[in-house]
């Protein structure tokens, strides 16, 4: 197994700040995908990577209920300090439950933090940089609880389809005649990171908390991964972004 000998403990800039990198061990539709090779190394490496490069983070952690995945965790620098609950562990839980347990597991073992990050297992297209200048746009909002990268819809969702006893009809047939360009532009996550102060996750208990900015990321630089096609996609742009050689080889 590769070890990556990269950079020590990382201190947040202006209050303690957690990374909460979140992999579940029971993925169906790409099975063991959290350790599946990405150009090189397991997948979930690179968000490792990213959170420890950026600088952000006094600690890194992983929150998994698998051992296979903690110990890939540990090797490339990030921590396990206690397993993932079963509550938390199956296809139903969602990533703000997880992200409070970890916070709630810290705080009994007498840690706190100001700030979390959480960084999902399968984003290899994940650059520090943004990692940083996301977290500096949070700091300085003093009315925003979070942050959330996201990208916009490649097609106007107004005028999407939808399938009706077997044939097609239009969602909202008012806008039947609208320009794709007159149409408001609506976004979707986009599978990279959220940003917490961990007072509003606390309060809210939600990825969307009561003020959530956008952290605005192109088609190119971010690919949420589901399925093998969702795979070969994201290889695809990593090999536009930096080249069949890659990048941290």
């Amino acid at each position: 197994m590769e070890i990556n000998q990269g950079k020590g403990a990382v201190k947040g800039m202006g209050g303690k700040t957690l990374c909460i990198i979140p992999a579940r061990g029971g993925s169906k539709r790409i099975p063991r995908k959290n350790v599946r090779n990405f150009k090189g190394r397991p997948v979930i490496a690179w968000s490792i990577g990213a959170a420890r490069e950026s600088g952000i983070a006094d600690t890194v952690m992983v929150s998994t209920d698998d051992k296979e995945i903690a110990t890939v965790a540990k090797a490339y620098g990030a921590e396990v300090p206690f397993m993932r609950s079963s509550e938390n562990a199956d296809d139903r839980a969602g990533i703000a439950e997880v992200l409070i347990e970890v916070v709630e597991n810290y705080q009994k073992l007498g840690r706190s933090f100001d700030y979390v990050v959480c960084i999902l297992a399968t984003a290899p297209l994940i650059r520090a940089s943004d990692l940083k200048k996301a977290y500096g746009m949070l700091k300085s909002c003093a009315g925003a609880g979070s942050i959330c990268s996201v990208e916009s819809f490649s097609y106007p969702p107004q005028r999407g389809l939808r399938l009706k006893d077997g044939r097609l009809e239009m969602l909202n047939p008012d806008h039947y005649t609208a320009r794709s360009q007159d149409l408001e532009k609506i976004y979707h996550d986009c599978g990279q990171f959220f940003i917490f102060r961990t007072t509003a996750l606390l309060r809210d208990r939600k990825l969307y908390t009561e003020y959530t900015l956008p952290f605005m990321l192109d088609e190119t630089g971010a690919q949420d991964i589901d399925t093998d096609t969702d795979w070969k996609i994201a290889e695809l742009k990593y090999e536009l972004l930096y080249g069949k050689e890659g990048k941290n080889k």
